[in-house]
């Protein structure tokens, strides 16, 4: 058997960059459990050199910043709880803890038996005064004030499973951690838009987690107050700036929360079959950080989300599902923004039908995408879009042309959502870089004697040839 003679080598980093077409400052990594090898959240420059860390904090599941050099976290997650964290905090830039919450739900310590107060946040919070936990210059997040909080409760539902559910509990919390709000999901299960099929697939084939007893795949991965915005400006009552957005990856399934009554008052999926605009849209599969774009910010009133792709549903069997559960498939990620009014796609990347019109050379371009899970895409104020594309811990800084204008690949691994500040949030940072990087084809790196990275000339590429 015959082996390669060269080693294959992944650079880390940021591998390319143009300054001039990029909205500059610090980006914002976070390290979430079982995810990332980090040891903590991790501030970077333009060209990748850490300007800051936080050891200890981690991702709930990303890290948010607010000005000053504070930061938003969790010190631990909630070991057998499935997605759990143990608290909500924020720290200040030498990681004291100025602010704590963790009274989601007491629950049994599965080491000790004891019982313990838990946060039991999963995925997302946002902090008064900004509604989407990344940089916008008409919102700064407030140093103390209410919080929203992505939170779990479990709760006996015979017509749902015969075993414990892990339910979805949205909260309001006050700066003294007490609620003022809670909307739970499975109270709403019926307006959803989920077939009746849907229900029995759930109840049959939903997976039990051993550890805490219960099933926990149906759940809300993201939650932002939608803000200010024409469509409420113009009279619509859906958009009413305190509602709240959420989406459900495991439904395929985008809303809007009547904050007041807690109705489901806007809704995008599961069905992309009944009319024009949502065949136009295409199946949406296991999205991800669906919010809306705040004024202020290129496309403001757009909804922007991670369209995931890999599979998601519950519904009717497939040839890929048998059992109707995650029975919508498909192969890669696109970044979709659309008008929630007229639901018309106004923008898209990685989109075969809406970017590359079957041009293969566009592809390679455009650089394809892909992670079935997490994932997001924040807008930033220069129109561009920063993805992360989770699995493979890349994030990419895209223009509204399509063109990746920085590329980053994390040395820690997977990344949940990463976010861009201004330099100006972080006074601490006195120095920075922003050199441009052009990027090398993988092919032309390789591993000396001494295991070092070098390149080769472009006129080597085939000097070294497998024997046949």
């Amino acid at each position: 058997m015959y082996e390669f003679p060269y080693d294959r080598v992944s650079p880390t980093g940021v591998i390319r960059y143009n300054p001039e077409k990029c909205w500059n400052g610090l980006t914002l990594i976070p390290a979430t459990g079982g995810t990332s090898t980090a040891r903590g959240a991790v501030l970077y420059d333009m060209n990748g050199n850490i300007v800051h860390r936080w050891e200890g904090l981690y991702g709930s599941f990303d890290n948010k910043l607010l000005p000053g050099g504070y930061i938003m976290g969790t010190t631990g997650y909630m070991l057998g709880y499935w997605l759990d964290c143990l608290n909500l905090v924020q720290q200040d830039w030498d990681g004291n803890t100025v602010w704590s919450f963790n009274k989601g739900e007491e629950v049994p310590d599965l080491k000790t038996g004891q019982p313990v107060m838990s946060a039991r946040q999963h995925h997302d919070y946002q902090r008064e005064g900004n509604n989407t936990g990344y940089f916008n210059s008409g919102q700064e997040p407030k140093f103390k004030g209410k919080t929203l909080v992505n939170s779990t409760v479990t709760r006996v539902l015979p017509e749902f499973s015969p075993h414990p559910i892990a339910d979805t509990k949205l909260m309001e919390v006050d700066e003294d951690g007490n609620c003022l709000w809670s909307w739970s999901l499975f109270d709403h299960w019926d307006q959803l838009g989920i077939e009746t099929i849907g229900k029995a697939v759930h109840y049959h084939f939903a997976p039990l987690f051993d550890g805490a007893g219960y099933v926990k795949v149906t759940y809300c991965n993201n939650i932002n107050y939608l803000g200010p915005n024409r469509f409420y400006d113009a009279g619509d009552e859906r958009f009413h700036p305190e509602n709240i957005i959420s989406d459900i990856r495991n439904l395929n399934t985008s809303f809007i929360i009547d904050k007041k009554t807690g109705d489901i008052v806007w809704r995008l999926g599961p069905d992309f079959e009944s009319t024009k605009q949502l065949q136009d849209i295409g199946q949406i599969v296991g999205q991800h950080h669906v919010h809306m774009i705040q004024p202020g910010l290129p496309g403001a009133g757009n909804i922007l989300l991670f369209d995931n792709g890999g599979q998601a549903g519950l519904g009717r069997p497939t040839p890929c599902a048998p059992n109707g559960h995650n029975h919508a498939t498909r192969g890669y990620s696109r970044v979709l923004e659309i008008n929630p009014a007229t639901l018309e796609v106004v923008w898209a990347f990685n989109d075969p039908r809406l970017n590359f019109d079957g041009n293969t050379e566009a592809l390679s371009i455009k650089g394809l995408l892909f992670s079935q899970y997490c994932s997001s895409a924040d807008r930033l104020p220069n129109g561009n879009t920063l993805i992360t594309e989770f699995q493979f811990g890349r994030i990419l800084e895209v223009t509204v042309e399509g063109e990746i204008v920085w590329e980053f690949i994390n040395p820690g691994g997977k990344v949940f959502r990463a976010h861009r500040y201004p330099y100006s949030w972080c006074p601490q940072v006195k120095s920075w870089q922003e050199d441009a990087v052009a990027p090398v084809h993988n092919s032309r790196i390789r591993l000396n004697t001494k295991g070092e990275p070098v390149l080769v000339d472009e006129d080597d590429f085939f000097t070294h040839v497998i024997p046949m």
